[in-house]
């Protein structure tokens, strides 16, 4: 397929609409979570303002060229992944540039920005950035392990890498979706969308209760910003390959935000109810309840 450069203002159209989406959908989260703990939480626009001040502030202070890269990888991580995939199925305007590219590309870009995120702390001169490290990169290997297994069972099942023919194999009903047809694979990998998101009880890396540590204490002005947008983005995107892979995809705009808002509300749910992991029980969680699955599913097809 020849590139058609009219996806580029297309493109930008649906960041657009993700960022937005994903802004207000973090504030009414926020709130929710807020609500739970009987108190009023943040204005639904909160969000708007924070970005806005951080993007207009600068900084004078100097650290090596790395630690200002991380942010820049972590916001190309969440935007590749969303461009690389088909947002509505069956639209021209909203396929992005998923001819382009496969799933393997799409996993790489899941990986890419913590990756980058990694680099970064390690060169940011705190003594407790070596902590954040290896909590991360601990928790997300196991995380991403059941995923991947379920992204090989999808992969043999409908015999193609390709995001949009396995979306299209889904279509015909709602018992079509991957969820009924492999739900050890749905399983496995729901299972490890819960530690991707980073919220309670999988937040070992921030650990907000723990040590004044993380990406927020570290960076600032427009580097958080970056971090900011890219938290907006970033789940949105990861939330967009499940929809495609497990569930039938997304038609049309309205089908879109219901179904991210729900597949979003699971790791919600859990994070409002459970208490943190330890990074040694985060860790073991996966390993014993969600890799399993993920083997069930790849025997099964």
């Amino acid at each position: 397929m020849q590139f058609d450069w009219m996806q580029i203002p297309y493109s930008l159209l649906t960041l657009f609409i993700v960022l937005n989406y994903g802004m207000l959908l973090n504030a009414l989260i926020a709130k929710i979570a807020a609500r739970v703990g009987r108190r009023h939480g943040i204005p639904i626009w909160q969000n708007y303002a924070d970005l806005l001040k951080n993007y207009g502030i600068r900084s004078s202070i100097t650290h090596g060229v790395m630690f200002y890269l991380g942010p820049v990888f972590r916001l190309a991580g969440g935007v590749g992944l969303l461009l690389f995939v088909p947002t509505i199925f069956g639209s021209e305007m909203f396929s992005n540039l998923s001819f382009a590219g496969d799933l393997i590309l799409a996993l790489y870009f899941v990986f890419f920005g913590t990756l980058g995120m990694a680099l970064g702390a390690g060169e940011s001169g705190h003594p407790h950035a070596a902590i954040g490290v290896s909590r991360g990169l601990s928790q997300v290997t196991t995380a991403e392990l059941p995923f991947a297994l379920a992204v090989f069972a999808v992969a043999l099942q409908y015999q193609t890498l390709s995001v949009t023919d396995i979306v299209a194999a889904q279509q015909g009903g709602f018992l079509n979706w991957t969820l009924f047809t492999n739900p050890f694979a749905v399983a496995a990998a729901m299972l490890g969308f819960l530690g991707s998101m980073m919220r309670p009880p999988f937040d070992v890396v921030l650990a907000p209760q723990e040590i004044p540590i993380g990406p927020p204490t570290e960076y600032h002005s427009s580097y958080l910003a970056l971090m900011q947008t890219n938290r907006m983005i970033f789940p949105i995107a990861k939330i967009v390959v499940y929809m495609n892979l497990f569930f039938g995809g997304a038609a049309s705009w309205p089908v879109f935000f219901i179904k991210v808002f729900f597949i979003y509300m699971v790791s919600v749910l859990v994070g409002v109810v459970f208490p943190r992991f330890h990074v040694e029980q985060s860790v073991r969680w996966f390993l014993v309840w969600a890799v399993p699955f993920g083997i069930i599913a790849v025997l099964m097809v």
